[in-house]
């Protein structure tokens, strides 16, 4: 009996791990701008007829969020409509489309149409993930499975990092464009329609065969009565979200850590990555430093799982705001010491690459992963993919906004003030976690929803 247990638990991962290899694809095409705004900018490497201005390559960081904020919706119409499982058809089917024309251009403005498209594909991979590995994975594992696709979200930044200054620019979309046709594939063969879509769609046997297989037998009667027959349209998700007081909560909180995750400034630092090395005056090759930065990434994505069902969510994010505030008030420091030509700066050159990798390993140890753990969480079924989609997008857009900025103000205010800002945005999520977001560990998500309603 135990041995069975253990199969069909694996079937859980085994499914998850299809999922996460979209995780990998999200995170190639968030880490693509590191070593693709360099060969841009290079005029024996772009494959355009001119160098991209500094302004163009900032566009060409937030230009992907127009579509990653488009993204979300689609599969929040379509994820309760045609199911999980196609809606990440669709995303893989988007990258295709977005890589192909990216690798063949010639023009900027083709560049920037593809981006556009690929952050669709990236929008709607992401969402559809956490909803589904939500549905998918028992009580005692779910936290994990859910903080798993941030280790591989970095796997993919760390292989962009890795082969991007090696390779040409063509290759580089040529790689992620394969990959998304093997996602599509794997697909097929490997993942399973939810066992709560079934239900919506009235196929409860269908449902409990699937839920079987997966060793959740005693999960049967709470999906078959808590997922409804059909599924609801977006006005009704919508009200659902904020006359509930449980959903209500949910929104409040996961919106606000979104939108504090894309003021963090990692977003800037994974986009503008090699960028920022060439600002230090480090001795070292600004590629070199971008890929121990990124082996650092996959090595602090690591510490959520193996921690958030031990010690809990609330406690990592408390650790994790701490660590960044402290380490972009750090990176600041070095920043203002070295811009403004103080002696000990020639001494201080490690800072900033020693200052970037601790803000990697406090994030990812925490702010970059259990926002969108909260997600697959803290919402009843009904309208998951929609609150999905809500709060995650509200965040995204104000990711565009921060890659948008970036360009602008970076030669106005300094390096120093601008990451000093992103310390502070840290220091108040620290006091956020305190008074608002309650802790999930151990709860069913039936438990979590009570413990909202109080």
């Amino acid at each position: 009996m135990g041995a069975k247990n253990n199969t069909s638990v694996k079937k859980q991962f085994t499914s998850a791990g299809c999922l996460y290899f979209g995780q990998f694809l999200v995170g190639y095409t968030m880490g693509w701008t590191a070593p693709v705004l360099p060969k841009l900018q290079n005029p024996e490497k772009t494959p355009l007829d001119r160098i991209i201005s500094d302004v163009e390559a900032s566009w060409m960081v937030s230009v992907s969020f127009i579509g990653i904020i488009g993204g979300p919706y689609i599969s929040g119409y379509l994820i309760n409509l045609i199911g999980r499982k196609p809606c990440l058809y669709l995303g893989g089917i988007m990258l295709i489309l977005s890589y192909v024309p990216m690798a063949l251009a010639k023009s900027l403005i083709v560049i920037y149409l593809a981006r556009t498209l690929v952050g669709a594909g990236v929008g709607v991979i992401f969402v559809t993930n956490q909803v589904y590995i939500a549905e998918l994975a028992s009580t005692k594992i779910r936290g994990t499975l859910l903080t798993l696709t941030g280790f591989f979200m970095t796997q993919g930044v760390l292989c962009v990092y890795a082969i991007g200054p090696y390779i040409s620019y063509g290759n580089i979309n040529w790689v992620v464009a394969f990959l998304s046709a093997v996602f599509v594939v794997a697909l097929y063969f490997l993942v399973p329609e939810s066992a709560v879509y079934l239900v919506m769609k009235g196929k409860k046997e269908e449902a409990m065969a699937t839920l079987t297989s997966l060793g959740r037998q005693d999960d049967i009667d709470e999906v078959v009565a808590q997922a409804d027959d059909k599924p609801r349209s977006k006005i009704a998700q919508l009200t659902e979200m904020f006359t509930v007081k449980s959903n209500r909560k949910a929104t409040w909180i996961v919106v606000m850590l979104n939108i504090l995750t894309q003021l963090s400034g990692m977003l800037v630092v994974t986009a503008f990555v090699s960028v920022i090395f060439e600002m230090t005056g480090s001795d070292m090759e600004a590629h070199i430093s971008t890929i121990i930065v990124g082996i650092t990434q996959v090595f602090a994505s690591v510490i959520a799982p193996l921690l958030v069902d031990r010690i809990g969510r609330k406690i990592l994010l408390l650790i994790s705001f701490a660590g960044c505030a402290l380490c972009l008030f750090s990176l600041g420091t070095y920043f203002y010491l070295y811009n403004n030509d103080y002696p000990i700066a020639e001494n201080l050159k490690w800072l900033s690459l020693v200052s970037i990798m601790m803000l990697c390993i406090s994030y990812y140890s925490g702010l970059g992963i259990i926002p969108v753990t909260l997600v697959g969480e803290m919402f009843t079924d009904t309208c998951r993919g929609f609150g999905g989609t809500f709060t995650i997008t509200i965040g995204w857009f104000f990711g565009f906004l921060v890659s948008t900025a970036f360009g602008y103000v970076l030669p106005v205010w300094g390096a120093s003030v601008v990451f000093w800002m992103f310390s502070s945005t840290c220091a108040f999520g620290f006091f956020f976690t305190i008074i608002s977001v309650p802790e999930t560990k151990g709860k069913s998500l039936s438990e979590v929803r009570e413990l909202l309603s109080k």
